[in-house]
C-alpha cells in the first residue's frame, strides 16, 4: 500500500477509524480484537482505511462481491504474501499463524461482500488463529448484518460509526486541495450543508470552486460572490421534456 499519509488530511473519520485499530492492537489479552468502521458511501471509510494500515502497519485487502470462499483466502495469503495453500483449512491455518507471530492488524474493507457471500465465519476463524487486531469496514447496515452472527458479533470490541463531513473537515480539505485560495466560511458552510455528509461532493466541490477562481484570477470568494452558480449534489438531473 502507498505512503499516503501526508496526501490526507486528518478529518474526523480517519482519527476515529486508526484510533478504533489502536485500540483493537493495544487491548488487554481478555478483551475481544474485532472492530468494525460503518457508515455511508462517501464518508471516507476506504481512505481513512489506507491511512490507518500505514500508520499501524497493518495488513490491507478490499473484499470483491465475486468471491467465494477460496478466493478470498487466496486474496488473504496474497497480501500477507504468503504461498496459496492447496486447501482452505492451509491457507486459514497459515493467515492465522503469520498474523499471530508478527502481530500486524489486518483491515478487511468492503466486508459487506464477505457477510453477504455468508463467508464471516472464515475471520472468526483466523481471528481465533491469531488472536490478533482485525477491523472490517463496510456500509453502515454492516453491524446490522453482523447481529446474526453470534459468534462474530460477541468478539467485536468496538462498533465505531463514520461521522458526516462537518465544517472543520471541509475546511481542512480546502487546506489540501485548493491552499491557494480563502474561501469564506458561509461559502464553506454552504457547500458542507450541501453535501449530505460525503466528503466526495466536498471534494467536488472544492475543485468547481478553485477553478472559478483561477478562471477569475482571484484568491478570495464569499457565498454571495459565488452567488447562484451550480453546486454538485449528487442528486440526479431532473428529466427534460420536450
Amino acid at each position: 500500500m502507498p505512503d499516503t499519509q501526508s496526501k490526507i488530511a486528518p478529518l474526523q473519520n480517519i482519527l476515529l477509524c486508526n484510533g478504533a485499530l489502536k485500540s483493537a492492537m493495544n487491548r488487554p489479552l481478555h478483551l475481544p480484537g474485532l472492530v468494525v468502521f460503518s457508515g455511508p458511501a462517501g464518508f471516507g471509510k476506504s481512505v481513512s482505511a489506507a491511512y490507518a494500515a500505514v500508520a499501524n502497519d497493518a495488513h490491507y485487502v478490499q473484499a470483491k462481491s465475486t468471491w467465494y470462499k477460496k478466493d478470498m483466502l487466496t486474496a488473504f495469503c496474497k497480501a500477507l504474501e504468503l504461498p496459496v495453500g492447496k486447501t482452505m483449512n492451509a491457507m486459514i491455518d497459515a493467515i492465522g499463524e503469520e498474523l499471530s507471530v508478527t502481530q500486524r492488524p489486518f483491515i478487511v474493507d468492503e466486508a459487506d461482500h464477505i457477510v453477504d457471500r455468508k463467508n464471516i465465519e472464515l475471520i472468526r476463524d483466523i481471528y481465533e488463529g491469531s488472536q490478533a487486531a482485525i477491523m472490517l469496514i463496510g456500509e453502515e447496515k454492516l453491524p446490522n448484518k453482523l447481529q446474526q452472527w453470534e459468534r462474530i458479533h460477541s468478539r467485536v470490541l468496538d462498533w465505531c460509526q463514520a461521522q458526516p463531513v462537518n465544517l472543520n473537515d471541509t475546511q481542512k480539505l480546502v487546506d489540501l486541495y485548493a491552499p491557494e485560495i480563502n474561501i469564506d466560511d458561509d461559502l464553506l458552510a454552504h457547500i458542507t450543508d450541501l453535501a449530505s455528509g460525503s466528503i466526495r461532493r466536498i471534494v467536488v466541490n472544492i475543485e468547481n470552486i478553485r477553478r472559478h477562481c483561477q478562471q477569475q484570477t482571484i484568491s478570495e470568494i464569499n457565498k454571495s460572490q459565488w452567488g447562484n452558480r451550480q453546486l454538485y449534489t449528487g442528486k440526479v438531473p431532473k428529466t427534460r421534456s420536450f
